[in-house]
């Protein structure tokens, strides 16, 4: 058994790539540490990018450089949760359609455009928006839609 939050450590300590990521994931049995969904969007410096849900315990893993709270594997649950989170991904989706390239601040600006406060949701709040540059490794983490401060990392070691 693997929690979610052990998941996440877990592929930060001995993953190099996306394909090194799905690899470890496949050895473990996955469970939300809180009952939730599960769905993790991994990245990496070569631009690989997918989305490991899981279906009836079954890992599916989906092409895609974004992610929002609904499921995207086919199935029985593709497509369970908001109609607000489907509009949120397509907006997303639209966006790096739209454009070859874009630094970290209009990514930051992307996810503030699709974050629930736009939408007619009084008391909900994006709990967290995560922009990476796959280029240096560095990520950066904004809480609960202050996107104008946001917490800093550098993922692995670039030289």
């Amino acid at each position: 058994d693997l929690t979610t939050t052990t998941a996440v450590r877990l592929m930060l300590d001995r993953a190099a790539d996306v394909e090194e990521a799905v690899e470890l994931l496949s050895r473990y049995d996955m469970h939300a540490s809180a009952g939730m969904m599960v769905h993790f969007a991994l990245s990496d410096a070569a631009g690989h990018s997918v989305v490991v849900e899981y279906i009836d315990n079954e890992m599916v893993v989906t092409e895609t450089p974004v992610v929002t709270n609904y499921y995207l594997s086919p199935g029985e649950k593709y497509g369970i949760g908001t109609e607000e989170s489907k509009i949120r991904y397509a907006m997303l989706e639209d966006m790096l359609q739209n454009g070859s390239s874009f630094s970290m601040d209009e990514i930051r600006d992307g996810l503030d455009r699709v974050s629930k406060h736009n939408f007619d949701s009084e008391f909900a709040s994006t709990e967290w928006s995560i922009v990476y540059n796959q280029s240096t490794g560095e990520a950066r983490y904004y809480h609960r839609e202050n996107y104008e401060k946001y917490y800093p990392f550098i993922i692995g070691s670039r030289q």
